[in-house]
């Protein structure tokens, strides 16, 4: 499969999603190795679909990933005054703020909207509702919902860590 549909995998990556020929070759292998510790290759009947399939998310985090360190690059460049952080603890920033992406990911618009609201910016249920335009019962069940989700995330990091 691997020498039938690289070439195709490449070109639609760089036409589909946009992406130079190193980043596509990036995202080609990428996607091949997920294809060999997924799916055994005699069980997929629509090969270019499911690569298709599994690159695209591959860029999708990309992507996300990109945004995430221009974020972060950008707020730094206004921390101006303030010692800058080492390579290593950037990286580590930036892999904590990944992991909290992925986390939030899961999460109903208004429900990370509000864990974000109470955790980030400090404010409290009525703040959060007026922000909202809901009632502080609905900004309550949203904040249960993500103390909810972060947990089950957690315990599902915990039990793939020990497996």
């Amino acid at each position: 499969m691997y020498r039938r549909e690289r070439g195709w995998l490449m070109g639609w990556l760089r036409m589909k999603m946009g992406v130079s020929v190193d980043r596509a070759a990036d995202l080609t292998q990428d996607t091949f190795v997920r294809v060999m510790l997924g799916t055994p290759v005699r069980d997929i009947h629509q090969p270019r679909s499911y690569l298709a399939t599994i690159a695209r998310g591959l860029a999708v985090d990309l992507f996300r990933r990109q945004d995430l360190e221009n974020a972060y690059l950008d707020y730094l460049a206004t921390c101006a005054n303030q010692t800058m952080p080492s390579p290593e603890e950037r990286a580590m920033v930036l892999e904590t703020l990944l992991e909290v992406d992925t986390l939030l990911q899961g999460l109903g618009p208004k429900v990370r909207q509000a864990f974000l609201l109470s955790q980030l910016e400090d404010l409290t249920y009525s703040e959060i509702a007026q922000t909202l335009q809901v009632s502080v019962s609905s900004v309550k069940k949203y904040m249960a919902q993500a103390v909810e989700h972060c947990l089950m995330f957690q315990l599902t990091l915990t039990h793939a860590r020990t497996c």
